[in-house]
């Protein structure tokens, strides 16, 4: 058995494989399925300071080799899940992660700060993709400066572990990397959900209720492959990779552009089981090739 531990700022991982915010609930959801203590760690639904319905019907929709989804962060906000769902989550044995979402730096950092004396949650995944208010609806990750205001807030009242989720829908995803770096994040996750569109011919219409969303799955991989490679020449904070991971040879490319830990997530939908095919083919393919550990592989292409 290969050596599949990672450290990620001060927190050591049993293993590399996650689940990506969105995608997995509470966790909760699949204990019936996976065996969740064998995860390196858990990024639960998307949390925000105050309750959200979420966006109106239909919000997700199948497309070429991935889905669209327009969901809009639903949840019953960050004090519903303090009192209700961590004390049934704070036992699982594996890291807990929040996502966090806002529409202000200051929201960011007060739902960070209820979070923060939560003992069993040892890091937050802050989601910079959600649109400014009081700048015209811009998402924060679009900008340096904006990216760069989100962190310093939360970094002032939050005192773990600060994962920071990068959007793609920018020209220079290594430049907002080095703002958040900057600014005290301890890890950048990437990457979060492309914009896209589907169209129901038949109909006229688009067919999500808010006619565009993220497109996650394998049509992404090759896009967030070539932005992990890029950001993980550009910090030296440990990078998370996601986008399209769908078995373990996917991780494995991710691995060898940089990333040190990596998130699944459309493909939960698929088979929920994943993640443990996941984690044992990477202990399969690191046998047969002779490593010890996933430290041999981690930045280890040849270019």
């Amino acid at each position: 058995m290969a050596a599949l531990n990672v450290k990620i700022n001060d927190i050591e991982f049993k293993n590399p494989v996650m689940t990506a915010s969105g995608t997995f609930g509470y966790g909760l959801e699949f204990a019936d399925l996976v065996p969740l203590h064998e995860l390196g760690g858990i990024i639960v639904k998307g949390t925000t300071l105050l309750p959200r319905e979420g966006n109106d019907y239909p919000r997700m929709a199948e497309v070429s080799a991935g889905m669209l989804n327009c969901v809009g962060l639903q949840n019953k906000g960050v004090d519903y899940f303090c009192s209700t769902i961590y004390p049934k989550v704070k036992g699982i044995d594996t890291h807990m992660i929040v996502n966090v979402s806002g529409s202000s730096p200051e929201d960011y950092a007060e739902c960070a700060a209820r979070i923060d004396v939560l003992d069993k949650i040892p890091a937050i995944e802050l989601n910079i993709s959600c649109p400014n208010v009081k700048d015209g609806g811009m998402a924060f990750g679009v900008t340096c400066s904006g990216a760069a205001s989100v962190v310093k807030a939360v970094r002032k009242r939050y005192h773990k572990t600060l994962i920071v989720k990068l959007s793609p829908n920018v020209t220079d995803i290594a430049e907002i990397a080095r703002a958040c770096e900057a600014e005290g994040a301890d890890s950048v996750s990437l990457i979060n959900t492309l914009m896209g569109m589907a169209i129901d011919t038949e109909r006229r219409r688009p067919k999500l209720s808010i006619n565009t969303g993220g497109l996650s799955g394998p049509a992404v991989k090759p896009v967030a492959l070539r932005m992990v490679w890029q950001v993980a020449r550009a910090v030296k904070i440990p990078v998370i990779g996601l986008g399209g991971i769908s078995n373990a040879q996917d991780a494995i490319e991710f691995f060898m552009a940089g990333a040190t830990a990596i998130e699944i997530g459309t493909a939960n939908f698929i088979d929920p089981t994943v993640t443990i095919k996941v984690k044992e083919g990477i202990n399969d393919w690191l046998d047969s090739h002779g490593c010890s550990s996933i430290h041999e592989i981690i930045g280890a292409i040849n270019s």
